[in-house]
Formats: C-alpha cells, structure tokens, sequence
C-alpha cells in the first residue's frame, strides 16, 4: 500500500554526492522532500532536478532539505550534477531497499512494454519524520513549486 499522510516515513540511509551519507534519522526536527526519478540526465528528470536546484534557497529558508533519489550510481549523479551545474543532494539507492520502502520502485508500461522502474513520485515528510504529502506520478512543469508551497504550509 502507497504511503499515506500521517505515515512514519520509512527510516533509510544511503550514499550521496559530495561523498555525503544521508539518513532520515539524522534529519529529524527538519522538514524533507524527497524526490524520486527514474534516471539522470533524460530529459524530464533533468527538468525536474533543475526545477528544484532553483528554488533550493527557498527550501532552505523554509527549513527543508531536498534529497533526489534514483537507482543510478554515485558516479552517475556526480556526472549529472557536473554537466547541469546542480547544487543538489543527490543519493544512490542502486539496491532498490529504499525505493521499495517508499512504494515507488513499481510496474511501469511504456509503449505497450510493461517493466519494473521508479515511478516519478515526491514525498514531502515533516519534522517529526512522517509522511505530510505524496505526489504520485508526478508531472515536472510547476511541481517544485507547489513542492516549496507545501513545506512553507507546514
């Protein structure tokens, strides 16, 4: 079952760029937006990254940190964020245990083709480290921005 508002989030710690490791529990008494993209550098997942990338002073001012998260490597990210100047977190789930636990590592269909990805999907959780928002099947155009409105509100 898809995580709900009101959830615990799903404890994790995972590999970052910048040599980083970044855990759910070491957030605590932090708002956190998590988003997850199925790969780096296609072209809506670069939109995305962008789209927070620029807003990432106004998260901070509202006291939210933003992690991306897909299955590609640390040596991937690092390429990603180099080639598009992000100043992101950007963490490494290659063992697929977190995206499991967020319920986004689903069935996927593309062109008739039915296969196993991340569904584009944003998960903002409050500073008690549960589940505030979801957004499911997310369409990049505008959403950091509601993303930013969202954590403002909390």
């Amino acid at each position: 079952m898809p995580l709900q508002p009101g959830d615990p989030a799903p404890d994790f710690t995972l590999s970052a760029t910048a040599g980083e490791t970044v855990s759910l529990g070491a957030l605590k008494g932090r708002k956190v937006v998590l988003y997850f993209y199925p790969k780096d550098d296609t072209s809506g997942c670069t939109l995305e990254a962008q789209s927070f990338n620029a807003l990432r002073s106004a998260f901070a001012d509202a006291g939210t940190d933003v992690i991306g998260v897909s299955p590609d490597s640390l040596k991937s990210h690092d390429k990603f964020r180099a080639k598009y100047g992000l100043d992101l977190t950007l963490a490494s789930d290659e063992a697929k245990d977190m995206l499991q636990a967020y319920g986004v590592w689903a069935e996927k269909s593309m062109y008739g083709r039915k296969y196993i990805g991340v569904e584009r999907t944003t998960v903002l959780i409050d500073q008690a480290g549960r589940v505030a928002q979801v957004w499911s099947k997310v369409k990049v155009p505008g959403h950091a921005e509601a993303v930013l409105e969202a954590a403002r509100a909390l």
